[in-house]
């Protein structure tokens, strides 16, 4: 097998830096023009309007050429280096001397690159969209990632006589045709078949959603229903996946009635549907089923409000709205992963300025689709190497089958989004920050104030969450409830986005963080917070289980029959909505 010639790769890369007409290219400024070979990221210094200090950068050069010289010294001594990184851990990687060497290169350009990107002077925004910018060329660089310089995937198509090969190319070409890369086993699940499978049945719905009420698990009930809002940018049953990870079964079995709102997978007879839509005709009109529903089991008119992540932005506009109105129908409210004040949005940052919320406005703002591969594309470019070079390798470079993993069916399970209603998302919350402002927004026809809502609050965040960062999530502690600062909690728990949600309790794994101040002793930053925080080993769940609890009332007769005499079901869960294809 033909391998890349070491000298070659060496002089390649040191002559970037040796040379210094090459060298200048790095320290032009943006009026400059690069020269010809200058190394990619000053063009996107030139672009972004920034520079490097000739202190800063000319440290980082002698930094990177007593490194990899020493790394070739290494080389032509016949010392293997040392490589701590996943993508090398296998066994070929060191087995090789030439591929040993190319990850080790690759590793050290790579720190060079984005030591480079940190090294920027620009503001805030500019340099993290530059080092975004900068990781995603370094991990689509790796050797790992092509055939020539990739010795597992060699030792495979010696292995099988080509037949790796041969499948790998049919995988490539399968994805091709569905548009986005495979990363699960597909056929091995159907949604109401062994995902989304809790029982239970649709007691209402309109062109927007269904709302579903599951059956109970107990003889009694907590007089108190709940109400969950997932995130509409999903499907809701990453709540109700399989019964050993299912947040929808746990909660049914610790005495509560649930009832599930499913959003509509948008089609264009949508395309017109606006951020006021999803509040009225979608989160308040399933507030006002299940609160009528809630009578009937005894409730007197309240509900527990459950919103997960933008599902959660909805419920407190739409609690916010209803307060303007006079009304407080939440006996709770629970957010997981939620943004309410969007000053810290991590990396999608990256995605949302002027220009570009412009150009979504003028393309989709008066109607049309944003559709659900272009999201999950943008989701999956946050964690490439996990999400996207990964399966390269396995899938096309191996020829392996992904295997079944519930959840990640689950992420390939796209759903679009109106044009209008998310047009205004970006431009009232991620580039405008207007939530959060008493007053500033007005939805459904009124003033949006989160102060207003007047009922206990839990909420969750993620340590590893690079979708919504727990401090962010950590700052709706400051929008509600003031009047009874006592009657809010908030949980960390371990993992990201999703594996920190669904970490079932029966599994005890991972753990998560508490801090027992409250009220006026409540520290006032997420760091602080953290600083005093107690960390319990296994899920967050049965804590969760606990404040709905508290504010459930007493217990009754679990329902006898689905709905009522005005809302009567009309099919099985999960129902036909949440079935619908984006692709």
């Amino acid at each position: 097998m033909n391998m890349p010639d070491p000298h070659a790769i060496a002089a390649s890369w040191m002559s970037s830096f040796t040379d210094p007409s090459l060298w200048q290219g790095w320290m032009n400024m943006p009026a400059m023009t690069p020269p010809a070979g200058a190394n990619p990221l000053a063009g996107l210094l030139k672009d972004f309007g920034a520079g490097i200090a000739p202190a800063r950068l000319e440290s980082l050069r002698g930094d990177y050429l007593a490194k990899a010289g020493r790394l070739w010294q290494d080389f032509m001594s016949g010392k293997s280096p040392e490589l701590h990184d996943r993508r090398f851990a296998a066994a070929e990687w060191r087995e090789h001397p030439l591929s040993a060497f190319s990850a080790a290169s690759y590793l050290l350009n790579a720190e060079f690159m984005l030591a480079l990107a940190d090294a920027v002077e620009a503001p805030a925004r500019e340099k993290q969209k530059i080092r975004f910018a900068v990781q995603q060329m370094v991990d689509a660089m790796s050797p790992a990632n092509f055939f020539a310089t990739n010795p597992e995937a060699q030792k495979k198509l010696i292995e099988t006589k080509g037949e790796s090969l041969g499948k790998g190319l049919a995988n490539m070409l399968g994805d091709l045709q569905k548009g986005r890369i495979s990363q699960s086993d597909e056929s091995a699940f159907e949604v109401g078949r062994n995902v989304g499978t809790a029982p239970g049945k649709v007691v209402f719905e309109n062109e927007l959603f269904q709302l579903i009420q599951y059956a109970p698990a107990t003889p009694n009930v907590k007089a108190v229903p709940l109400l969950m809002i997932p995130p509409c940018i999903n499907k809701f049953y990453i709540l109700d996946l399989q019964p050993e990870n299912s947040l929808v079964r746990y909660v049914v079995e610790q005495g509560n009635t649930v009832f599930m709102v499913s959003w509509r997978n948008p089609d264009r007879s949508m395309g017109t549907t606006t951020w006021d839509d999803y509040v009225e005709t979608g989160a308040i009109k399933a507030i006002e089923v299940a609160r009528e529903l809630a009578r009937d089991i005894g409730a007197q008119d309240k509900v527990h409000v459950f919103g997960f992540c933008v599902g959660g932005t909805i419920a407190a506009t739409a609690l916010a709205v209803l307060a303007a109105r006079g009304q407080q129908p939440a006996a709770s409210l629970s957010l997981l992963t939620t943004l309410l004040d969007f000053s810290e949005t991590g990396v999608l940052e990256v995605f949302v300025d002027e220009t570009q919320v412009a150009l979504r406005e003028q393309s989709l703002g008066k109607g049309g689709l944003m559709p659900g591969r272009d999201l999950a594309t943008t989701f999956s470019a946050l964690r490439p190497n996990d999400l996207v070079w990964n399966y390269v390798q396995q899938n096309y470079l191996k020829g392996k089958e992904p295997p079944a993993f519930d959840l990640l069916y689950w992420n390939a399970d796209s759903t679009n989004l109106p044009g209008p209603m998310f047009c205004w998302y970006l431009r009232n919350t991620y580039l405008e920050n207007r939530l959060k402002q008493p007053g500033a927004l007005t939805v459904c026809g009124a003033p949006v104030d989160l102060g207003r809502i007047d009922c206990p609050v839990f909420v969750y965040g993620s340590k590893e969450d690079h979708i919504v960062p727990w401090e962010a999530a950590y700052a709706s502690m400051d929008l509600l409830n003031p009047k009874n600062p006592k009657a809010k909690r908030f949980v960390l728990g371990a993992s990201g986005h999703i594996a920190g949600v669904i970490n079932p309790a029966s599994k005890n794994k991972r753990s998560y963080w508490t801090n027992d101040k409250a009220g006026k002793a409540r520290p006032r930053t997420a760091g602080d917070w953290f600083a005093g925080a107690t960390e319990h080993k296994g899920s967050w769940w049965p804590e969760w289980a606990q404040f709905l609890a508290q504010y459930g009332g007493a217990e009754v007769a679990a329902p006898a029959a689905f709905g009522n005499a005005r809302y009567q079901p009309t099919e099985a869960a999960p129902g036909r909505y949440v079935k619908a294809r984006a692709d």
